[in-house]
């Protein structure tokens, strides 16, 4: 018989349904049976594509013996961390703080209080790895709490003592200047892998966040002579990891999109499981790097990443889905990996004209098949468990020279094989997905399509963007008596919204709407953002302490109300809050957004002096806080075409206004843009954006751009070729 799991929406939950463990969703109805009968609670939490996670429901949680100890002793409560990060990030705490370490599957007991007193992660169902046994850490837990209560009480009150003593910032405040930037600096290029990208060894996780902050060290100090081969330096961190990791096995060859991270030091095995933050977040990095660069490998990298989310992370109605499992058919990676024979029987069949004349001539024997070997490091014997991941083992440069081909002609050939290797691969059986549609990661990836819509000039990035900002804002909110204010909710599956919202749902869907605004020029989306953000304050913030707590005043009550400031997977809610209050205050004028800014990095300052690499994001808001923070407005022209239809209204206005262009060629990570159109009066201008564009019209029936920083504007810069060579010197600056 199905366990009290039934009635759950969350993947992960259902894949235990019918587990013999009487499990219980978190609720009043596990919870008030623990207090009934004393017994304490064992929480699991997990989540869809985790592969450990899958271990040990088949290694304990499917064995009928441990089932029943776990029904006679405990009442068993399964979560899925991404519905509940809230209660993730407490019992995280305490089990980092009993063990050192922490990871999923999280396994912890709490008393009927809610409060932790044993915990760890994955266990074994008896003894091995050093690990203990999960049988015998059940009797244990029983026998403790029957007969040594007093010391279990005791060890759960100080466990939650030091949740609560370390729910926010703990170092003494610094002060936010340029200083703590180019310390920020120097710790990234300290901590850098010089040989094979990334920071530290295996397990390597890609740090979107300290790469994006890399480049904005290198822009403001690549001018300083003291500092200079440091900023350098930092850039060229970022460009190798960038391309070890596109060329590496993390990254997907064939259908685009990143695994979670490397489980050696070389981005050669991924963990297989894709998620939608990791790509969210690598999509600006590799856009922005593109930008510095103008090396055209960056930019397909991100186009790929984007129209794998397009083609398999997208619902029909334009929310975006949360993972990608690991497994298929019970095997990690199973769906991703190759035999050379599978390599050869699919492509066979290349015809052999691909190659040139002068090719055939002097290598007769080398096939497209082989070609394609070569490159992607496929051999008999395999470089993974007896299979092949692809990965590009050297630049494309150096293997079009070993394999005596020019580089376009191997280009080719590689994208024909690729193609043929997708066709076949797309007909194995497919990782599960979890089709959960959460606010905050919805937030990440539409400030990605955004941002990639106006780098790569392609406009249905944006109409992405546009039609999951539209689903979350019509889907997941519940209307409030404050109009345009909302309510947000946490996650949507199944025909259904649930869960409070987080901080982070806040503060993510605020920072991606400002840039959709930046992609669209749909004042909607800025009002929207400013309802949020004035909830997100209302139910958010700590007015005692200043920042915000990572739930809400209305939210039930746990055994801590913690304040999320260090970046993890994910960035930290704070540090999202920031960021875009920074940007909403300068889109809008809004000085009162900036001041909670300024006074939430203040809370943070100790951190972002002391930790860096914890707090990437944080130190990027920084940055943009700094300056200089160019708000440029782009007024069109007589010859300006822009689409005004209800669908693409703007859409394709980059590139039929060259300044637009123009802007989004170039790296200017601080700047907001504005784009007004025709010849409206300044009354008829939307409201939350008329004092910002009033009077900044077109002169001479030409384009013509103001370009202002903290509302003090320069003259007009009149035509095309003006507007570009004032845009050159803001981009030396």
């Amino acid at each position: 018989m199905p366990n009290h799991l039934a009635t759950e929406t969350s993947p992960y939950l259902l894949q235990h349904v019918d587990n013999p463990v009487d499990w219980y969703p978190w609720g009043d109805q596990a919870l008030s049976l623990a207090r009934q009968a004393d017994r304490p609670i064992f929480l699991s939490i997990g989540y869809s594509a985790c592969h450990w996670c899958h271990v040990m429901e088949h290694e304990s949680f499917e064995n009928a013996d441990i089932a029943e100890l776990m029904n006679q002793w405990f009442v068993c409560i399964k979560v899925d961390r991404e519905e509940r990060p809230d209660l993730d990030q407490i019992y995280m705490n305490a089990v980092q703080a009993m063990t050192g370490s922490g990871g999923w599957p999280m396994s912890v007991f709490l008393t009927p209080e809610l409060k932790p007193f044993y915990g760890g992660t994955y266990w074994p169902p008896t003894a091995r790895w050093g690990r203990p046994g999960f049988r015998e850490i059940l009797t244990g837990v029983q026998d403790a709490w029957i007969n040594r209560r007093p010391a279990v009480d005791a060890q759960a009150n100080e466990l939650t003592e030091h949740i609560e003593q370390s729910s926010g910032p703990t170092l003494p405040p610094s002060a936010l200047s340029e200083e703590t930037l180019r310390r920020a600096m120097q710790s990234i290029v300290s901590a850098a892998d010089r040989t094979h990208g990334g920071f530290g060894s295996a397990p390597k996780f890609p740090h979107p966040m300290d790469l994006r902050l890399a480049m904005r060290c290198w822009r403001r100090f690549r001018a300083d002579a003291g500092s200079r081969k440091q900023a350098n330096e930092a850039l060229d961190v970022v460009t190798l990891t960038l391309d070890k990791m596109a060329r590496g096995g993390i990254y997907d060859h064939l259908g685009g999109g990143f695994a979670r991270y490397s489980t050696d030091e070389r981005w050669l095995v991924p963990h297989f499981e894709k998620m939608l933050y990791d790509n969210a977040q690598l999509v600006p990095a590799y856009l922005e790097a593109f930008q510095i660069t103008g090396q055209n490998e960056f930019a397909i990298v991100a186009r790929e990443t984007l129209d794998y989310v397009l083609r398999e992370m997208t619902q029909s109605s334009g929310g975006f889905y949360s993972t990608q499992d690991a497994d298929s058919e019970g095997v990690e990676g199973k769906f991703f990996v190759w035999s050379e024979a599978e390599v050869d029987s699919v492509l066979s069949g290349i015809p052999a004209e691909l190659s040139s004349d002068d090719r055939k001539e002097s290598h007769p024997d080398t096939k497209p098949s082989e070609i394609f070997k070569h490159c992607y490091d496929v051999t008999s014997h395999g470089n993974w468990e007896h299979a092949n991941i692809l990965n590009l083992s050297q630049p494309i440069e150096q293997a079009a020279a070993a394999l005596s081909l020019d580089t376009n002609e191997l280009a080719a050939i590689l994208a024909e094989c690729r193609k043929r290797l997708f066709e076949v691969r797309s007909r194995r059986v497919w990782p599960s997905r979890d089709e959960k549609i959460l606010t905050s990661w919805n937030g990440l990836m539409i400030g990605a399509m955004a941002l990639a819509a106006n780098v790569l000039n392609e406009p249905r990035y944006a109409a992405a963007a546009r039609a999951a900002a539209d689903f979350v804002l019509a889907r997941m909110t519940v209307p409030t008596d404050i109009e345009p204010s909302y309510r947000l909710l946490h996650c949507f599956k199944d025909g259904q919204a649930r869960f409070n919202g987080y901080l982070d749902d806040y503060a993510a869907l605020v920072d991606g709407l400002c840039e959709l605004y930046q992609s669209v020029f749909d004042a909607k989306y800025l009002e929207a953002a400013i309802g949020l953000a004035e909830r997100m304050l209302d139910q958010f913030w700590d007015n005692d302490s200043s920042g915000f707590f990572y739930t809400s005043s209305d939210h039930e009550e746990l055994i801590a109300r913690l304040k999320e400031t260090q970046d993890n997977a994910t960035p930290a809610g704070n540090s999202l809050a920031a960021m875009g209050l920074l940007k909403l205050a300068r889109l809008t004028g809004r000085t009162d957004f900036e001041e909670k800014a300024v006074a939430t990095l203040e809370v943070m300052s100790g951190q972002l002096e002391r930790i860096p690499l914890a707090s990437g994001l944080s130190l990027m808001a920084l940055d943009f806080l700094l300056g200089p923070t160019p708000e440029i407005v782009i007024a069109t022209g007589k010859t300006d075409r822009v689409v005004e239809d209800e669908v693409h209204k703007s859409l394709d206005c980059h590139g039929r206004i060259e300044s637009l262009s123009q802007i989004h060629r170039r790296f200017l990570p601080n700047k907001v843009i504005y784009l007004r159109t025709g010849e409206d009066c300044d009354d008829q201008l939307p409201a939350v954006i008329r004092s910002i564009l009033g009077g900044k019209v077109s002169c001479h029936g030409e384009t013509t751009a103001y370009i202002c920083e903290k509302g003090v504007c320069g003259s007009p810069i009149i035509g095309d070729h003006e507007i570009a060579r004032a845009l050159e010197q803001g981009e030396g600056q």
